[in-house]
């Protein structure tokens, strides 16, 4: 995928700490509207590789390029600006604000960005079925409607890169699969490119694609 195509290319990637090389000649495109997992065992660096998408973390060589934009070409302001307007990233720890209902949760995004729009915020909460949860706290919540809040406040922006990080570790299997088909489901709908990095097998099995990220690199892709 060339720059000024849309979606995400990620270009012969490699990150080093100090002397110790933590994944090298990593390669990849995701176009809007895909979704695409990354697998590997503990420790190859797959939260890394998603910081490093998110422009979140420094990497040594390669490109990454969203859009059109190359991200190296970027300062850390603009990058924060670009990150607010683009991405979207769902935690497995939910990291939902406390002292906020569920609305605002949702609404951080749009607020952070200038804008105000309480329809689509109800909008979404709907999408996700937590229609009439908007004044509620999060501690009156499940975890699985937690991370429904997460995914809702993700995508309220309309974001063109949608990144999660084992989104379904805190869940039982059933609510997993239920977040999982949300989540697949409302990229495709906004056309973003989601980029999701799990353990469970069950979650990459709902994706497009699945890579394997290894320290020499990554298959699949």
């Amino acid at each position: 995928m060339k720059a000024g195509v849309r979606g995400l290319s990620v270009q012969a990637l490699a990150k080093r700490y100090g002397d110790a090389s933590v994944f090298q000649n990593v390669s990849l495109d995701v176009a809007p509207g895909e979704f695409v997992a990354i697998v590997g065992e503990s420790g190859v660096g797959k939260s890394t590789l998603l910081n490093c998408m998110a422009g979140l973390d420094h990497w040594d060589t390669g490109r990454i390029v969203q859009d059109g934009t190359d991200l190296g070409s970027l300062d850390a302001q603009q990058r924060a600006l670009w990150r607010r307007r683009h991405v979207g990233f769902v935690f497995q720890a939910f990291h939902v604000l406390p002292h906020l209902d569920v609305a605002q949760n949702v609404a951080l995004p749009l607020m952070l960005l200038g804008q105000r729009d309480d329809a689509r915020v109800s909008g979404m909460l709907d999408a996700v079925g937590l229609a009439g949860t908007g004044t509620r706290l999060p501690q009156q919540l499940s975890g699985g409607q937690l991370q429904r809040v997460a995914i809702a406040r993700a995508l309220v922006h309309r974001p063109a890169l949608l990144l999660a990080d084992e989104p379904t570790g805190n869940l039982d299997p059933a609510t997993a699969a239920r977040v999982m088909e949300l989540l697949a489901s409302q990229t495709r709908e906004h056309g973003a490119s989601l980029v999701l990095v799990t353990h469970s097998e069950a979650a990459a099995a709902r994706a497009d694609r699945v890579l394997h990220l290894r320290a020499e690199g990554i298959e699949g892709a």
